[in-house]
């Protein structure tokens, strides 16, 4: 009988080669399962059925892997596109999809809402969120500032509610109940009406801005803000 030669107990390694995609996939993985924190070199190595030093030759450290499974991420968000939809409703779809997004992967997010590259140019939320500013009617020139503000207060309104903040900053009661009423503590407003609170406040804002600046405009033009066109 021919004697088949094996490999030395223990030293079995995946015959398939390692790449950074793959790595990527791997660390989500992990990191969905167990948290940012608990996710080491090592133990992705031991997922990927791979030498400890050879995700090494594609990510040099952790910090790096992280910034690479972000990305991977935040090149899956995808919307509906809607160019002749008014932008009110553009907003509204581009941040609940965002939202969606942070729910499908929130131990990575709540990590990667603290780095403040986690919103880069070519990022298809970023583009959108652009376009959608351009038809609302902001100036060129606010343009990149209104859409840092609205990332930062979604991205806020989200941390909290990863966190489990907002929940329990919701359910606040006061020390003493106002005369006639009974507080419950079950009582509380939920997570989907308040986000949806928040895009209200946010587009009754910017709505409000952008009347302002039609009325300067008029001014300056001398054309009275209530006359008719």
């Amino acid at each position: 009988m021919k004697k088949v030669k094996g490999s030395p107990r223990g030293t079995r390694r995946r015959d398939v080669p390692l790449t950074e995609a793959g790595i990527h996939a791997a660390a989500l993985r992990l990191i969905d399962a167990d948290g940012v924190e608990a996710l080491t070199m090592r133990k992705l190595a031991t997922a990927l059925d791979a030498n400890p030093m050879s995700p090494y030759h594609h990510v040099p450290n952790k910090d790096a892997l992280l910034r690479g499974v972000t990305r991977m991420v935040g090149a899956q968000f995808r919307t509906v596109t809607l160019e002749d939809a008014p932008w009110q409703e553009r907003i509204r779809l581009l941040a609940t999809d965002f939202r969606t997004l942070a729910h499908r992967h929130p131990n990575l997010m709540a990590y990667s809402f603290s780095q403040p590259d986690i919103i880069q140019p070519e990022d298809p939320f970023w583009a959108a969120l652009i376009a959608t500013l351009e038809a609302s009617g902001v100036s060129h020139e606010e343009i990149p500032q209104v859409a840092a503000l609205m990332c930062a207060v979604v991205i806020g309104v989200l941390i909290a509610e990863l966190s489990g903040a907002l929940h329990q900053w919701s359910n606040l009661k006061p020390t003493t109940p106002a005369a006639g009423e009974d507080w419950s503590p079950d009582v509380g407003p939920e997570e989907d009406r308040m986000f949806r609170l928040v895009l209200d406040t946010i587009i009754a804002g910017l709505e409000s801005r952008l009347a302002a600046a039609g009325d300067g405009e008029d001014i300056r033009r001398g054309v009275s803000p209530e006359a008719g066109p």
